[in-house]
C-alpha cells in the first residue's frame, strides 16, 4: 500500500451505529487539495449504506460489502496512475481509476487510486462539477472492492445504478467532498 496519512476511528452518530473502518488517503497529487475528513467520512457513510447502495439484488449477483479492514486511497497524477496501470495491468495508458483488493485477514481492505487530472479534464470537457467528478472515482473503487465488475455490458448498468445511488445518498446527506487545485 502507499504510504499516506491516516484518518482516525469515526466519531458521533454514525459512529454509534456502525464502527468506522480506518481510511489512509495519500495526497501525490502537487497541485491537488484534499479535505482527508470528508474523504474518509464519505467512506463512512458508503459502508454504512452498503445494502441500499448495491441494491436489492446485490448479495444474489455475487456483490458482498467493502471487505473489513483499512481503506486506502491515493489521489494521483496521471502519470503516476499510468505507470501504477502499466506496472500492474501491463497497459501504460492513463485511465482514471485502479482498485487493488486487499487482504482481510491482515487488515486490508484494499486501496483506490484516482486520477484528479483525469476527473479534472473530464469534468471541464462535459460541464461536471469537478469534486463530484472525483468522489464518483472513489465511489467506483468502493463498488469495485464490493464486487462490483464494469466489464461486461449487464455488469456496467448494474455498476451505474450503485454509483448513482451513491452519490445521491452523498448528495441528500450534503457530505460531497470539496477538492480544488491551487497554483
Amino acid at each position: 500500500m502507499i504510504p499516506a496519512e491516516s484518518v482516525g476511528r469515526g466519531s458521533g452518530i454514525a459512529a454509534l451505529r456502525f464502527a468506522a473502518r480506518p481510511v489512509r488517503i495519500h495526497n501525490g497529487h502537487p497541485k491537488l487539495r484534499v479535505d482527508r475528513r470528508a474523504v474518509a467520512a464519505i467512506i463512512r457513510e458508503l459502508d454504512i449504506h452498503c445494502a441500499e447502495i448495491l441494491g436489492s439484488g446485490s448479495a444474489a449477483a455475487g456483490h458482498y460489502p467493502v471487505p473489513d479492514g483499512e481503506l486506502s486511497i491515493a489521489f494521483l497524477t496521471d502519470g503516476a496512475l499510468a505507470r501504477l496501470h502499466a506496472a500492474f495491468l501491463g497497459d501504460p495508458s492513463i485511465t482514471d481509476v485502479i482498485t487493488f483488493t486487499g487482504t482481510p485477514a491482515l487488515g486490508q481492505a484494499g486501496e483506490i487510486c484516482v486520477s484528479a487530472d483525469t476527473a479534472r479534464s473530464f469534468a471541464a470537457g462535459h460541464r461536471h462539477d469537478f469534486s463530484e467528478e472525483l468522489t464518483l472515482y472513489v465511489v467506483h473503487g468502493w463498488l469495485h472492492l464490493a464486487g462490483h465488475d464494469d466489464r461486461e455490458s449487464a455488469s456496467k448498468r448494474r455498476m451505474r445504478a450503485a454509483e448513482a445511488r451513491a452519490l445521491a445518498l452523498l448528495r441528500a446527506r450534503r457530505m460531497m467532498p470539496r477538492f480544488a487545485f491551487v497554483g
